[in-house]
């Protein structure tokens, strides 16, 4: 049957195309290595990347091969972004925070033919590029710097080889949208890193489910700024939206620490302002030393982990900013849910509605979620039977890159290893990660529900709770505790919060303090870590 409609395939090129046609003067401001300003425009990019696409092509890199980054939020990653993968190639973009064992794991199993590098990790090709399998080219983003071409034999310049480029080139407009496009690794905490291959497709819907007003909710009125790392899961796919709506954008390059984001965010006017839980703490505490009120900023996208009441509380109270909820992860591109409230809810009692704000939120169209139990069979979406978290959709991982298996239920679902529920209006509250809810006597008690109330001292940075073994009870929460500068806290101080919070047996029977939480490559807290330093803490104590 003949077709009555149009149809274009949908591909990243055609976004980059689109925000060149009709948004070529709004700004790209991007940070630097070396800490200047570089300030850009969305016409610039997508002319650079297209440069970038026909000098890879002279190059030889080929439809379908590997281009690897390791890259800080800045112009030239954004152009390597629409370059490769608008012509065809992969963007694998690389987590530098991996071991050095599992970056050349990752750059070899992925089959890179050439590997972008900020100067800041020029080191890992001086000392890993012998154990670089397929790496035929690797570059540095920038201008020509002899003393890192003395550190790399045949370093190539980005700079140099966009002058090599056709600013003329067009991208393949016969490209089919199932085509693989981008490719990111799990962060790899346990075993080695998993690949996931986005297409085209997956990605462009994931843009626009993004852009929805129930989505991520940019608008090219806005002053955007994804603090999520760009080697982090395609930067929540911020780079995309952004492109869709032509929105300002503001890079932060490596100076992710709270001062200098919140001199950002001032500067530039930000309105929107996306990242992890850890990168708020800092920037509140930030807030507290400087006097800042942020003025402009409207909105944060908080994700990674499950963001602490306190946080919600401290935007919304002291500086007006609307700080919301999204879950998300590599296999689910990421988005996979955000907390928008729907209309029935607008006239409940405040106390109610903060308690919704809480969650992680609903799923936007494409995506499906549903809880089981160990049977893989459905539960009620009644807001308080625990289960197991599945989802599917069209950005969600079928497989994993090169493993020859499903990574599905056998009805097509993906187990995301999250413990969750969901009411009847669909929103989704993370009770705990599968690996790290404590079971004391055979009753389950929340690690996320311990550390949103420790983490709501004034004197507490972050706080992390694990199980550690019991004699009696198998397992026994307890509260492992990071300090802000300068306090003074006690252990019974801690606990004392815990009263007529949880029930008597939830509350911990420990309070550890560290100068600091160990991290893993995305700003999650290690509790493997944790669990491996302190998990015998309670018997050694009564041995």
């Amino acid at each position: 049957m003949q077709n009555s409609m149009m149809y274009f395939p949908l591909t990243i090129g055609s976004l980059i195309d689109h925000a060149e046609r009709n948004y070529p003067g709004s700004e790209v401001v991007s940070v630097e290595t070396a800490g200047n300003i570089d300030r850009s425009t969305w016409g610039e990019v997508a002319r650079n990347s297209r440069r970038l696409a026909s000098a890879l092509a002279k190059l030889g890199i080929t439809f379908g091969e590997c281009c690897g980054t390791i890259a800080w939020n800045n112009r030239r990653h954004l152009e390597i972004y629409f370059g490769v993968s608008g012509s065809g190639l992969i963007c694998h973009t690389i987590n530098p925070r991996l071991t050095p064992e599992q970056i050349a794991y990752v750059v070899n199993h992925a089959e890179n033919k050439v590997l972008f590098l900020d100067k800041t990790f020029l080191g890992y090709a001086a000392k890993l590029g012998a154990h670089f399998n397929t790496v035929k080219h690797i570059v540095l983003l920038g201008p020509r710097d002899e003393e890192a071409a003395a550190m790399v034999p045949g370093l190539m310049f980005y700079d140099e080889l966009l002058e090599t480029g056709d600013a003329d080139y067009r991208y393949p407009a016969d490209l089919d949208e199932n085509t693989p496009s981008s490719l990111c690794y799990t962060s790899g905490t346990t075993g080695l890193p998993k690949g996931v291959l986005y297409t085209h497709r997956s990605t462009v819907l994931h843009c626009l489910g993004g852009n929805t007003a129930d989505g991520l909710a940019l608008s090219n009125h806005d002053t955007v700024m994804p603090v999520v790392p760009m080697f982090h899961v395609n930067a929540w796919g911020v780079p995309y939206c952004a492109a869709a709506i032509g929105s300002k954008l503001v890079l932060p390059g490596p100076f992710m620490d709270g001062p200098n984001l919140v001199k950002l965010i001032d500067d530039e006017e930000v309105t929107i302002a996306l990242g992890v839980p850890t990168i708020w703490q800092g920037l509140l505490q930030a807030l507290e030393q400087s006097g800042s009120k942020v003025p402009s900023l409207k909105r944060t996208l908080v994700g990674g982990s499950a963001m602490p009441p306190s946080m919600i509380r401290t935007f919304r109270e002291l500086y007006d900013v609307e700080a919301v909820h999204v879950w998300g992860m590599t296999e689910t591109s990421p988005q996979g849910t955000v907390n928008r409230e729907v209309k029935s809810q607008l006239g409940l009692p405040e106390t109610e509605r903060a308690k919704i704000r809480e969650s992680q939120g609903r799923p936007p169209y494409g995506v499906e979620l549903r809880i089981v139990d160990d049977a893989d069979t459905a539960l009620p979406n009644d807001g308080t039977t625990q289960g197991a978290l599945q989802i599917r959709g069209h950005w969600i991982v079928e497989s994993y890159h090169r493993s020859g298996a499903s990574a599905l239920t056998d009805d097509g679902w993906f187990d995301t290893g999250d413990v969750a529920t969901l009411d009847e209006n669909g929103f989704m509250r993370i009770r705990d990660r599968a690996k790290d809810i404590i079971k004391s006597g055979g009753e389950w008690i929340s690690t996320v529900e311990l550390e949103n109330i420790a983490i709501a001292h004034p004197s507490v940075a972050n706080a992390a709770a694990i199980a550690a073994r019991h004699e009696k009870w198998d397992e026994r929460p307890i509260v492992i505790v990071q300090k802000k500068p300068g306090a003074d806290v006690t252990e019974a101080t801690i606990l004392a919060l815990f009263d007529d919070r949880v029930a008597r047996w939830q509350v911990p029977d420990k309070v550890i303090f560290v100068e600091q939480l160990p991290l893993g490559a995305t700003g999650k807290v290690l509790k493997a870590t944790l669990r491996e330093t302190y998990g015998d803490v309670l018997i050694t104590e009564t041995a």
